[in-house]
């Protein structure tokens, strides 16, 4: 996160002066309680002691996720936020790739080559978002692009073919974070909107559902054969019985249907899940079940979820994996993935998970 006013000077005009500088763009709400509806809900013991947001010092970040919890590799996913405006927007988008360089992957604060950053890209403004994705993919340090999932309509429309033309031309993993805009309701069941926050903890996976099957039955990964999406966030257990359903639905409709293979092929293939939020039934077998009918080697990608209050320790995730896969998802599909080196710096003190 920027530091109070960091991220002002970064937003191109006329937008800094026109929309931002009125709307305090970077002023967050610092109250954080974790039971409230609209709270960051951030580790109480990641606010930095100078009073700025939950991971706004870099080194304080490095000592939390790096030394202390054993993380080798960060994929630092900033604030995304909505404006309404798409144009808003896309110039938010513009000013937080520009400090991210700046004040986190620049050679001062990456000078241990841990962390990687995020093209932000919005989704809503294609153009906007392949400049950004043209801009910064030679970076070496961005890893993946980042979208969101909220903006209508589904990803399976071909206004966003772009943006995927883009990514796979560069070869670059687009990641969806669960954003949570001022301006967005989500998720929009059949049978209104929520009523209150533990109602949208419950459902918000419905969005990721709906944009796993438009991706899929509207063709975007025939069309865009070597497209890889990351879900962040969004939780997993749910893709299983998705996936029955799907190919279900696939047999009986294959004549209706312009695809070319099985529907869970294309998500074995082409999408992965990160681990946060870990569903942890009362019966730990279920879980285990569940990690072995959806193989989970495949799909699932460790993540901690810092610097929130639900933060997943590796040391203590890992215990919960399937012995066979916790190398595979705890960071082999991660270096495949974001085609991340083998080998980092050691440095000295580290905890060490394997």
């Amino acid at each position: 996160m920027p530091r109070r006013g960091e991220l002002v000077e970064y937003i191109p005009e006329p937008w800094r002066s026109k929309y931002f500088l009125s709307h305090r763009v970077g002023e967050q709400i610092y109250y954080d309680a974790p039971d409230y509806a609209h709270a960051y809900a951030m580790r109480v013991d990641a606010f930095p002691p100078d009073g700025e947001f939950a991971c706004s010092d870099p080194d304080m970040a490095l000592r939390q996720l790096i030394m202390e919890a054993g993380s080798d590799i960060a994929i630092l996913e900033p604030t995304h936020s909505e404006h309404r405006l798409g144009e808003a927007t896309a110039a938010y988008c513009t000013a937080v790739n520009e400090w991210l360089a700046d004040n986190w992957l620049d050679s001062h604060n990456n000078w241990h080559q841990r962390w990687r950053g995020s093209i932000c890209a919005a989704i809503e403004e294609p153009q906007s978002a392949v400049a950004e994705i043209e801009k910064w993919a030679g970076h070496p340090y961005m890893a993946q692009i980042l979208i969101k999932a909220e903006p209508r309509p589904s990803w399976g429309d071909p206004k966003y073919d772009p943006i995927w033309a883009a990514a796979t031309k560069h070869d670059i993993v687009v990641s969806c974070h669960l954003s949570r805009g001022e301006f967005e309701t989500l998720p929009l069941p059949p049978v209104g909107l929520p009523s209150y926050n533990h109602d949208f903890m419950v459902t918000y996976s419905l969005l990721a559902a709906n944009q796993v099957m438009s991706l899929i039955f509207d063709g975007v990964f025939d069309r865009f054969p070597t497209l890889r999406i990351v879900f962040v966030e969004h939780a997993f257990t749910w893709i299983l019985p998705l996936m029955w359903r799907m190919d279900a639905i696939y047999e009986r409709r294959k004549s209706w249907l312009n695809i070319k293979r099985k529907p869970s092929e294309y998500v074995k293939d082409h999408i992965k899940f990160t681990t946060q939020p870990l569903d942890y039934p009362e019966d730990k077998t279920e879980l285990s079940r569940a990690f072995e009918w959806m193989e989970c080697e495949k799909i699932l990608l460790f993540s901690s979820d810092y610097p929130h209050w639900t933060f997943d320790d590796p040391r203590w995730l890992v215990k919960h994996l399937p012995e066979h896969a916790r190398e595979a998802i705890m960071f082999r599909n991660g270096l495949k993935t974001y085609k991340l080196p083998d080998t980092v710096p050691v440095l000295e003190g580290q905890v060490r998970v394997f």
